[in-house]
């Protein structure tokens, strides 16, 4: 009976353990058939459009991009050029982002009249693909600054310094993907130009193409080398999946404009000062630190993941400060607008449909909360006052006796005062308290509409 038992047990246990063993195995086969539905047979191209300055909004907008082919697993990344230049720091972190990316990036000047002046001339000698359209040109890749160039020594060694440190980097991107490297520096000492077919024939760019169809068809079977190894391009009938800048890009470039960013500092600079030296008047102070921190990120001393959720943070303190230090609603207002704008800088685009309901659950929370304190301090400012001199104007009262000379005694909460008013005040006239001078009240009679009902006391006059 023992035995039998044992047996039973036995059997159940590897029942169970095979049944465990056939459920992994499916869930194991349901995983691969969903991988394998979400990864496309065919290949893609992802497509770029970068037709504004670079700054921060665009190197972030074309770091995603990279990313996004990257985790997609595409044959390459086509970014279509037309800039007129941009931010020194900026190119030099979206040219690092090029060099280490593991899909092949190719920088596609066009349409015919484009041009990769400037900073646009870095990346197209860091990107591993150099292409033009015909009408197209490269160069004028001096560096400048927004003063100018000044006339003292200081001022001069430090273009000198600017100037080297840009050729040496131009030419290492040159020799890197084994270009004409003395033309690049040509181009930064001398501000030298080329047309798209100048730049072929002199090794400065790898294939002009007329459109894109051209390009693919160009690009096929070339190899490029990557920080990773030699690849060969594969681009015959490739899917192009065609990504724009999103609203989010078009914004960020607003704030990153070199006059806005200026005047947002400025801005946050005298709007800290005016709180500092009144303090408590709560709305410079709050414009100033938002203004500040938006103005850090679009000159590159914030990044945009810091001055984001700087911002939040910031967000977070005001809206909680409004609770304890009413503020009419500036403290409140202040902290929504500084939420919703660092979650903006923060949000990426690929997670947007799952954030903006976070977003805006958050920030109309804050807004009703904000909604009801405001609501309740202009309710308890309307409210009459209950004690002191200001709750005595507009009381009613009764005249203790006939006025004489237009003085007299009135019952007012119980106490005999000193009253003056008009010669024909009799003895039980209602009247109201119009203003207070010491210890004598001025009174008036009440109209016959405003006349309320006295207790029995007040009419014998009794306290």
């Amino acid at each position: 009976m023992i035995n039998s038992t044992v047996d039973t047990r036995r059997f159940s246990t590897r029942r169970w353990r095979c049944l465990g063993w056939l459920v992994c195995l499916l869930a194991g086969s349901l995983l691969a058939l969903a991988v394998l539905a979400q990864s496309p047979d065919t290949k893609q191209a992802l497509v770029l459009t970068l037709d504004d300055s670079i700054n921060p909004a665009t190197r972030d907008y074309v770091e995603r991009g990279i990313r996004r082919a990257e985790s997609n697993n595409a044959e390459l990344l086509v970014i279509e050029l037309d800039t007129p230049g941009g931010q020194v720091e900026s190119m030099r972190r979206l040219a690092q982002t090029i060099l280490s990316a593991k899909v092949p990036v190719v920088t596609y000047v066009t349409p015919s009249g484009a041009r990769a002046a400037s900073a646009g001339t870095y990346l197209l000698y860091a990107s591993p693909v150099a292409a033009m359209a015909p009408g197209t040109h490269l160069g004028s890749a001096t560096p400048v600054t927004l003063g100018g160039e000044g006339e003292d020594t200081n001022s001069q060694a430090m273009h000198r310094k600017m100037i080297e440190d840009a050729v040496a980097t131009i030419r290492g991107y040159a020799e890197r993907h084994g270009r004409n490297a003395d033309w690049a520096e040509q181009a930064v000492r001398e501000a030298a130009n080329l047309n798209a077919q100048d730049a072929l024939d002199r090794n400065v760019i790898d294939v002009v193409a007329s459109d894109l169809d051209d390009l693919m068809a160009q690009l096929d079977g070339r190899q490029v080398a990557l920080a990773d190894g030699v690849t060969t391009l594969s681009t015959q009938d490739i899917e192009r999946v065609r990504e724009g800048p999103d609203w989010r890009t078009a914004l960020l470039s607003l704030i990153a404009n070199p006059v806005v960013a200026y005047g947002l500092l400025v801005i946050g600079f005298y709007g800290l000062v005016f709180e500092l030296a009144s303090p408590g008047t709560l709305v410079p102070g709050v414009v100033g630190g938002i203004s500040l921190l938006v103005g850090l990120f679009a000159f590159q001393v914030l990044s945009i993941d810091l001055a984001g959720l700087g911002l939040v943070l910031l967000g977070l303190v005001m809206i909680v400060g409004e609770a304890f230090l009413p503020s009419f609603g500036a403290l409140g207002a202040g902290g929504i607008a500084a939420f919703v704008i660092g979650s903006v800088l923060l949000m990426d685009e690929a997670n947007s449909a799952a954030a903006w309901p976070l977003i805006g659950g958050t920030a109309l929370i804050a807004a009703g909360f904000l909604l009801w304190a405001v609501m309740r301090l202009i309710k308890v400012r309307r409210r009459v006052p209950l004690t002191g001199r200001e709750e005595l104007i507009g009381a009613e009262t009764v005249a203790l006796g006939d006025f004489s000379a237009g003085r007299g005694k009135v019952l007012l909460h119980g106490e005999r005062w000193r009253a003056r008013g008009q010669a024909d005040i009799h003895k039980g006239d209602r009247l109201r308290v119009t203003a207070l001078e010491g210890l004598t009240v001025t009174v008036t009679p009440l109209a016959d509409g405003d006349i309320e009902c006295f207790d029995d006391d007040h009419e014998k006059g009794t306290t």
